[in-house]
């Protein structure tokens, strides 16, 4: 797994900044950790569709290299066919037995792809709601 870029900006301390435009009631420190926070959630939800995209990357790789060593193999064992009829009954088979694969692989890659999203989405998505329960309650402790 790769490591998590860093963020110089997410160090500072912003706080401090926002100090003087203190709002009564309102906790700056609060919306600070819950922005921070938020921005964590999109570093993870971004590394989280890289490391699905290097995935996806790596398997068409790998789906590239075994047409080019079966598209070989195909081609030899078509030669070596004996009459017409015969060479072309099985090159009818290799056509279809091509086509089937790479439908299942375009359906693996879609499913890799989908699988990358929802993870990514769940992230941002568990981050929203937590986000607006910490708003709430910010709010809360502010008109009490």
């Amino acid at each position: 797994m790769a490591t998590r870029p860093s963020f110089p900006f997410l160090e500072t301390d912003l706080t401090k900044i926002f100090s003087e435009f203190r709002i009564p009631g309102l906790d700056i420190e609060s919306l600070v950790a819950t922005q921070r926070r938020n921005i964590e959630a999109v570093t993870a939800a971004n590394q989280l569709a890289v490391e699905g995209m290097q995935a996806v990357i790596r398997r068409q790789g790998e789906i590239i290299r075994q047409m080019v060593e079966e598209s070989g193999s195909a081609m030899r064992d078509l030669m070596s066919a004996g009459a017409p009829e015969q060479k072309i009954a099985q090159q009818a088979d290799l056509v279809k037995s091509a086509f089937e694969k790479a439908l299942a692989n375009l359906r693996e890659l879609t499913e890799m792809v989908a699988k990358s999203n929802t993870e990514a989405a769940d992230v941002l998505t568990k981050r929203i709601g937590d986000s607006l329960t910490e708003l709430k309650s910010s709010l809360q402790r502010a008109k009490s």
